[in-house]
């Protein structure tokens, strides 16, 4: 009876809810987007909206028994969980089936799929967390840090293989969990500087860039010629840079599909190219304008209608939000991914149990990543590499996946006092 109660008196019902507005207003857009006047009914099954409701509810299902389950049974299978992991996504090289260029779902019969790579990244945070919070760990000391990367690294090295380029940058947001428990923030100044350099490796000739990158070096090396550590840590990262521009040059030209290539170039403004590459981003700003401030009321985008942008209920839902609810309705959808991200840390930072704490950082990294590139893409400001919105895109691995991850972290939550 105690336990019962404490159930119900510990869950965090704030993250619930908001949990349960994003499935709510997904569903609405999702049944917009692709509404059939021949096929009406919410149960139809051969619609994508009666599809999403029964993932709807299998979630909910599932999100129950989470909560009912001991926190120590969650912590003590995250090595299995992970494990079953990368056998199906080893599965998926095999037995995959491709759906927009990339292998990377196995068929289960009558239209439904299973994408492992979603559920990696629900599992890599299990066991990332798990490893870090041992009494051993100190992510300052490079054993530690190399073998957080390597739990990191090994479902991101499987998933490129499929290839799927958007989930395997999903797991770098991971990075920031890194930085909470102790990573020192240079790692992230690097990050970002070779995130600078990749662009400009690929906008300019990579000898030009070379050739400045090694000026500010010389001129570095030159003013602190005395300090002995900064000039071999100058020259090393010299060296690192110029191996990493010409591999970016190589990776773009001889790697990359040709259509990652376009959709890179388009958003660099190298090239243009509305009716081709560029047409579903196109399309979808055109969408999101035409909402103006109010939006052109539910099952009235005419954009969404005729089908003017494709994989509208997937990977462009946003421009649905933004056509049918206009700039008033979006601020309210971006209202709720924010408060759920701070009430995520929020939750995160009043654990007593590391293993909490890591965790609920990792699922507010991922699901911070999910929205600004899924965001991002559709205003034309990141290429389109397929990032669903959370709880909102059509798609039930998509959907179980983050609902195991905010559950787990509200069952986790429910049992701070205690010790996981």
């Amino acid at each position: 009876m105690n336990n019962q109660r404490s159930f119900f008196f510990n869950v965090d019902w704030v993250t619930v809810f908001i949990y349960l507005a994003l499935c709510t207003i997904g569903w609405f857009n999702i049944h917009s987007a692709v509404f059939d006047e021949r096929h009406p009914g919410i149960l139809d099954f051969k619609t994508d909206y009666s599809k999403q409701l029964l993932y709807i509810l299998i979630s909910l299902v599932i999100g129950i028994v989470i909560l009912l389950l001991e926190s120590r049974f969650i912590t003590a299978l995250a090595p299995a969980f992970y494990g079953i992991t990368l056998l199906l996504l080893l599965l998926v090289l095999v037995v995959g089936r491709s759906v927009g260029g990339n292998a990377a779902w196995i068929s289960l019969g009558g239209g439904f799929k299973l994408q492992p790579s979603e559920f990696a990244k629900f599992t890599t945070c299990l066991l990332l967390a798990r490893y870090l919070s041992a009494t051993n760990v100190r992510i300052t000391e490079w054993r530690s840090f190399l073998t957080a990367g390597a739990i990191i690294g090994v479902p991101m090295l499987l998933i490129l293989m499929q290839p799927d380029m958007g989930s395997t940058l999903v797991f770098y947001s991971l990075i920031f969990v890194l930085y909470r428990e102790g990573l020192s923030p240079y790692f992230l100044v690097i990050s970002a500087l070779f995130i600078i350099l990749f662009l400009t490796s690929i906008l300019y000739t990579p000898i030009y860039v070379v050739a400045v990158i090694s000026l500010v070096a010389l001129l570095i090396i030159a003013l602190f010629r005395k300090n002995r550590r900064l000039v071999v840590a100058m020259i090393t990262g010299l060296a690192i840079c110029i191996a990493f521009v010409f591999s970016v040059k190589f990776i773009y030209n001889h790697v990359l599909q040709p259509h990652q290539k376009v959709r890179i170039d388009i958003v660099l403004g190298i090239k243009s190219d509305p009716r081709g590459q560029g047409y579903n981003v196109n399309q979808s700003k055109i969408a999101i304008g035409s909402g103006k401030f109010w939006g052109k009321g539910y099952l009235h985008g005419t954009q969404t209608k005729y089908s003017f942008v494709p994989a509208q209920s997937t990977d462009f839902i946003f421009c649905t939000v933004g056509e049918e609810w206009g700039f008033a309705g979006s601020v309210v959808v971006l209202g709720l991914y924010l408060f759920l991200v701070l009430r995520i840390i929020f939750l995160a930072e009043r654990q007593r149990s590391p293993f909490s704490r890591i965790y609920g950082y990792g699922v507010a990294s991922i699901i911070f990543f999910h929205v600004i590139i899924n965001i991002a893409t559709t205003i034309g400001l990141a290429p389109v590499i397929g990032i669903p919105l959370p709880m909102i895109s059509y798609g039930g691995s998509s959907l179980l996946n983050f609902t195991m991850l905010i559950f787990v972290l509200v069952k986790l939550d429910s049992n701070r006092m205690g010790i996981v």
